[in-house]
């Protein structure tokens, strides 16, 4: 497993954005062999990202034409796996569809990575994350009482909701011997994501007023506190035991009011007020190292820049440099595998840089046998770069 366990696994990436090249960067961190089909000349729209679109070799091709459309074919008739994220009606469009993909290659997955699905009155609408997961009921569970709807960064529906699903979809079609068509979107992926809280309204556990449940910050000791140097906690302390180590590490064990106020919803207020004052009589970084020990679920909240110095993600080596940036950082593949039960399950390794659109398109074309004349007659022609 030394590069990974999707070893041998070969990838065809029409290139796009949102949750599809994350997608695909899942799949090359695990060793799988991918080839990114990348427009002329790239996209202006959307700039190289140096970590997601890591671990592939790109070819620029021009799916517009029928040479390019037909190059394509012959990539996928050695492929196992193609993943588009055109809108629906796109591929079928270039030729490049599900049928004409299946003829050539009988066994391949076709993944198809959409916002709202191959289907349905919205199928070929545009939309971004924070329009997907407007129809889920996740964006309006996100946010304080009293306050609107916070969008979540793109985490919840792009990449929980699009790319694991998308992630989750190959797997399954491959285990199942291939010869299938993926449709996997950002709104469907999101959908399923609610399904805990979808649950509990039905077991009357949550209210859909936003701000007042157990973990949307109506609860006081589910919530982040301001510090005195302006940093935040975050406390998690649900459980009881929790909790009291929360009073304890505070100094507000003694008030029996606050110890109530535990399983008593009525005190939360002052509850609230309580745990407000006294994280603010020291900075973020003492009471991280006061409850480090303390096993109350109460943790600072990092910033992005922050994270790869923690000494968790230093531990289990979760970042490594990205070459070409000085100072920053990328993640490392994740999860770990281990052949033998007892040794420390170890992290494939990290794939090599982001390539240039069409950077390796004169060896591809080598590996599908086209000729040196042939692909110098297609460059000038504008169906390759």
């Amino acid at each position: 497993m030394s590069r990974g366990p999707l070893s041998g696994l070969s990838v065809v990436e029409l290139t796009g954005v949102g949750p599809a090249p994350y997608a695909v960067m899942l799949l090359a961190d695990m060793g799988a062999d991918v080839i990114r089909v990348d427009r002329i000349g790239g996209s202006p729209e959307y700039p190289l990202n140096p970590v997601v679109d890591r671990g592939r070799r790109s070819i620029a091709l021009d799916l517009k034409t029928p040479a390019g459309a037909d190059l394509l074919l012959r990539l996928v008739a050695r492929a196992d796996v193609l993943v588009e994220s055109f809108r629906p009606g796109v591929a079928e469009r270039l030729g490049i569809g599900p049928v004409p993909c299946l003829a050539v290659r009988p066994a391949l997955v076709y993944a198809r990575m959409s916002g709202w699905g191959q289907t349905g009155p919205l199928a070929g609408a545009a939309g971004h994350d924070i329009n997907y997961i407007s129809l889920t009921g996740a964006l309006a569970a996100i946010g304080r009482a009293g306050g609107p709807p916070q969008p979540p960064l793109n985490l919840v529906g792009d990449f929980g909701g699009g790319a694991l699903f998308l992630v989750y979809g190959i797997m399954c079609a491959l285990w199942a011997g291939g010869g299938r068509v993926v449709d996997a979107n950002v709104h469907d992926g999101t959908t399923s994501l609610m399904a805990m809280l979808q649950g509990l309204r039905a077991s009357g556990l949550w209210s859909d007023r936003r701000g007042t449940n157990l973990i949307d910050t109506g609860c006081p000791y589910y919530d982040v506190y301001r510090c005195a140097d302006g940093g935040y906690v975050a406390v998690g302390s649900i459980e009881h035991r929790f909790y009291l180590n929360l009073l304890a590490g505070l100094g507000l064990d003694g008030d029996p009011d606050l110890v109530a106020a535990h399983r008593d919803p009525s005190r939360w207020p002052a509850l609230r007020t309580a745990l407000t004052a006294a994280f603010a009589t020291a900075t973020r970084d003492e009471w991280a190292e006061l409850f480090a020990e303390a096993d109350a679920c109460v943790t600072p909240v990092l910033e992005p820049g922050e994270a790869p110095h923690a000494p968790q993600a230093a531990a289990r080596g979760l970042y490594a440099p990205i070459a070409g940036h000085d100072g920053a950082a990328q993640v490392t593949p994740t999860p770990r595998f281990a052949t033998d039960p007892e040794e420390v399950p170890a992290a494939p390794p990290t794939p090599g840089r982001a390539p240039r659109p069409g950077e390796h398109t004169k060896a591809i074309l080598a590996e599908l046998g086209v000729p040196d004349d042939e692909t110098a007659a297609l460059r000038a022609a504008g169906v390759v770069d």
